[in-house]
């Protein structure tokens, strides 16, 4: 059985249409015979909406009791019990009620898709993730229910639901949004023109990166070659010097007149011999690259045009930008150069930008000519000066009538053999040499036009002129393979220096070094492969890239680490003297790996220290404080149980009266603890819903005195978005705080106040308060200060009242009441403008 398919309608903003369009697929589907039912949609009482509903299954909800109301939810039992080809399932980042199957819907739809089931679902921008922040910014509030981009993005086929601002917004003003009463508020908050189109150019740019995602998926897997301009991508070739910031300065220019255009960096380190860059000055130019919202890469190429066209074509670049030569005027003799060659082999589908700079022309710390292994030009230059020339020199020399002599011609034909040697190497040199040896011995040794040499002399020239061309030839090879040699260890270096500036920077995620591996060594994939034993088989640590292998027998390159561990690389086949490279890229990689464990162990031993702190501070509570009120209650029982003495009516009403404020302390600290427990593992599952603070706030003074307390909250103050049990909860922890430390007479005043899309309940007492520094410490579990009696509680009071409203999205703060006291401000989130969906759960399109 395979996994089913996700196919997810990604809405621009609410009321786009997302839940129509998904129903109106499945229609299309019923009717070509698909077995197509709905596990879940909410039609939010729209009429158009609901009719889609008309003639397709639907799977009946699950029903879930929640503090007194009763909740629908999808069943997903009975969904996989019915398993259809296909289950529509609406709001994929909705917040199941506690008690259900998985905390969230998408969690449920996982199961589906796992059983093999196919999924249409869908989400609105604002609810991803990775954008929580960014929607926040634009329209002032936050969305409580969001879900992984991962999920998202791992869809099988994601469609946009677009719609301009102007018409969403005639779509409201007609009522097909919401209920008539609230588009008014709607209109002139959430659905203002400029927050539709900020959230429309959100979706638009989320969903092309995903439409690159595939498209670059595609490219590969039908190894398309062709530069197709879907967009502007634009490779900047940096040689790590100076200019390099000219230059990324300048790509970024030209993205920005595009939009959607992305800039990538790159310096290719070659193998075949290095210009004098700088580990710094790259540094420096990657942050540039950076801020600017580009991306840097480091690769390896033997041969630098080359490496820069593959690098630009893999990556669907549109534009390469380059600066002009460092290079002096002089040595274009030798090639015309890396800029012309890449504007030269670029073809029609890529264009090349050379701009001038401040560096042009100046040279390079290395000369270019002494810096680099002979590469084909040279080669081909140094067998032309080797052959062509020597024949070129006997033709000159035998046209003329001044007779130069053995000696000086011997010396004529040496230099091409030298300067063969120097353009060439050693092969053309050779050549050179005897091809030179045989022309002076045809041309210009007597007899003449034969073989033979009559004067023994010039047997001996003709010999010395061979082995001083050879010893010549052989000394400029090697001086070549040496600077080759050194250009290589320099390559090297320059990768491990970059490889160590990464880790110092703090780049040491094992999917990111893994991601430098396969980059840096034009790999398809690398997994970090490991196993317990030499019977073990092997699992995989960490991978990227497509199809890594499971085995190191497996892949083109692998590169133990230890006894059992090892760094698999697919695509090519590396040349031996790049694995020393490799292995340290395998060595961090294995660092890298016990790091990111020892970290986990280290959080796990800390939250382990903190709960056994938390163990050791209850038992001390319940060792002490919750002891007091156990032995009132205690005491009271055995006097009323005394056959001794016979208590009157008053006595006994006292008594009863005892147990019964015994009782009442014992349950208040039961439940803090109980917070307290809860707040610690994670478990406390807020339902944020719309009410107003004068619904919550007098149920939470309860467990206070009638005339301790003023309570002044305005009948026209905003609504709050909170989950109410949480919040009366906190509140009533603070009010009694406030209370048990305010002096007799002196009440605690509740009030609230709207402070621009925030609502802040103040509660003021008139007691000693707090120093700065000791602020902070109050919210601490177990924490009480200066010197509260000892049946004064276990401080847990504010640890769970702050606790709480960090949990509802809220905040907690302490400030000095002006004249003498203290003031705890509970800050809250604002919900004025919109509109509940469900009574206790929060809408999933709520504006």
């Amino acid at each position: 059985m395979g996994r089913g398919k996700l196919r997810i309608y990604l809405g621009a903003a609410p009321g786009v249409g997302k839940t129509y369009a998904m129903l109106s697929e499945a229609h299309r589907r019923v009717e070509r015979g698909t077995d197509c039912v709905v596990a879940f949609v909410e039609c939010h009482g729209r009429a158009r909406t609901e009719v889609m509903l008309h003639g397709l299954e639907q799977v009946k909800r699950k029903e879930l009791a929640y503090r007194g109301t009763v909740f629908t939810e999808m069943d997903v039992d009975a969904v996989l019990e019915r398993r259809p080809a296909v289950a529509i399932v609406d709001e994929l980042a909705h917040t199941n009620v506690p008690g259900s199957r998985n905390a969230k819907r998408w969690q449920d739809v996982e199961e589906l898709l796992a059983a093999g089931i196919h999924v249409i679902s869908a989400v609105n921008i604002q609810h991803l993730e990775s954008l929580g922040d960014v929607v926040e910014s634009i329209t002032g509030v936050r969305q409580k229910e969001t879900v992984p981009d991962e999920v998202v993005r791992r869809a099988d086929q994601i469609e946009l639901v677009d719609m301009s601002p102007q018409a969403l917004r005639r779509r409201m003003a007609h009522g097909n949004i919401y209920k008539p009463d609230k588009v008014d508020a709607a209109l002139s908050n959430y659905f203002r023109p400029g927050n539709l189109t900020a959230l429309r150019e959100l979706a638009l740019l989320w969903t092309a990166d995903r439409v690159d995602a595939y498209l670059q998926e595609y490219r590969t897997e039908h190894r398309v070659k062709k530069i197709w301009g879907s967009r502007e991508r634009i490779v900047v070739g940096l040689t790590g010097g100076p200019e390099g910031r000219t230059l990324i300065r300048r790509a970024a220019r030209l993205a920005q007149k595009g939009a959607g255009g992305e800039v990538l960096a790159v310096y290719i380190a070659r193998s075949d011999g290095l210009t004098g860059a700088s580990p710094k000055e790259l540094a420096v130019q990657r942050t540039l690259v950076e801020d600017l919202g580009g991306t840097f890469h480091h690769v390896i190429g033997d041969d630098i045009p080359s490496a820069l066209l593959d690098f630009a074509r893999g990556v669907n670049a549109t534009q390469i930008v380059m600066g002009v030569s460092r290079r002096p005027t002089w040595q274009y003799l030798l090639g015309p150069g890396v800029s012309a060659t890449v504007a030269r082999e670029s073809g029609p589908d890529l264009d090349v930008h050379i701009v001038t700079h401040e560096e042009a022309a100046k040279g390079r710390a290395l000369p270019a000519s002494r810096a680099s292994r002979l590469g084909r030009a040279r080669v081909i230059w140094g067998w032309l000066t080797g052959i062509a020339g020597p024949a070129l020199l006997t033709l000159l020399l035998t046209h003329i009538n001044v007779h130069l002599g053995l000696a000086n011609d011997v010396l004529l034909f040496l230099s091409l053999t030298v300067a063969a040697a120097m353009l060439g190497g050693l092969l053309p040199a050779l050549a050179s040499a005897a091809f030179g040896s045989l022309l002076l011995n045809w041309f210009f040794t007597p007899p003449l036009h034969r073989i033979t040499i009559a004067d023994p002399k010039n047997i001996v020239a003709l010999l010395i002129f061979f082995g001083v061309a050879v010893a010549v030839a052989s000394v400029v090879d090697l001086a070549a393979r040496r600077t080759h040699q050194a250009a290589r260890l320099r390559a090297e270096s320059e990768i491990l220096s970059f490889l160590a500036g990464s880790v110092l920077r703090g780049e040491t995620t094992l999917d990111a070094l893994l991601e430098r591996v396969r980059e840096t060594f034009a790999m398809e994939s690398v997994a970090l492969l490991e196993r317990e034993s030499d019977i073990e088989p092997w699992t995989c640590a960490a991978s990227v890239g497509r199809n890594p292998v499971g085995r190191p027998e497996d892949a083109d390159v692998d590169m133990p680490v230890g006894d059992y561990m090892a760094l698999a690389l697919s695509g090519r086949v590396l040349p031996a003297e790049d694995r020393r490279v490799l292995g340290a890229f395998a060595a961090q990689a294995a660092v890298v790996l016990d790091r990111q464990r020892l970290q986990h162990q280290a959080d796990q031993a800390r939250d382990l220290a903190e709960g056994n702190r938390i163990r050791t501070a209850l038992l001390a509570a319940v060792s002490h404080d919750l002891r007091t009120p156990l032995a009132a209650i205690k005491a009271s029982v055995t006097s009323l149980r005394s056959d001794d003495v016979e208590w009157s009516p008053e006595d006994q009403a006292e008594l009863l009266a005892g147990i019964e404020e015994g009782a009442d302390r014992l349950d208040h600290l039961v439940g803090n603890l109980l917070d307290m427990s809860r707040l610690q593992t994670g478990t406390v599952k807020p339902i944020i819903r719309e009410i107003d603070l004068d619904e919550v706030v007098p149920m939470a003074l309860g467990g206070v005195p009638e005339d301790s307390v003023i309570l002044d909250i305005p009948e026209d103050l905003a609504m709050v978005t909170v989950d109410a049990g949480l919040l009366e909860r906190a509140v009533a922890n603070i009010v009694e705080n406030a209370v048990k430390y305010s002096p007799d007479g002196e009440p605690v005043l509740v009030s609230a106040s709207a402070i621009a899309d925030r609502v802040e309940v103040r509660v003021i007492d008139r007691g000693p308060g707090v120093p700065d520094d000791a602020k902070d410490h109050i919210f601490a579990p177990f924490q009480r200060y200066g010197d509260a009696p000892r049946g004064a509680g276990v401080g847990l009071g504010l640890a769970v009242a702050r606790g709480f409203a960090q949990a509802m999205g809220a905040t907690l703060n302490a400030e000095d009441t002006p004249g003498g006291g203290f003031t705890m401000v509970l800050s809250l989130s604002s919900a004025a403008g919109h509109a509940p969906v469900r009574p206790d759960l929060p809408a999933p399109e709520s504006a």
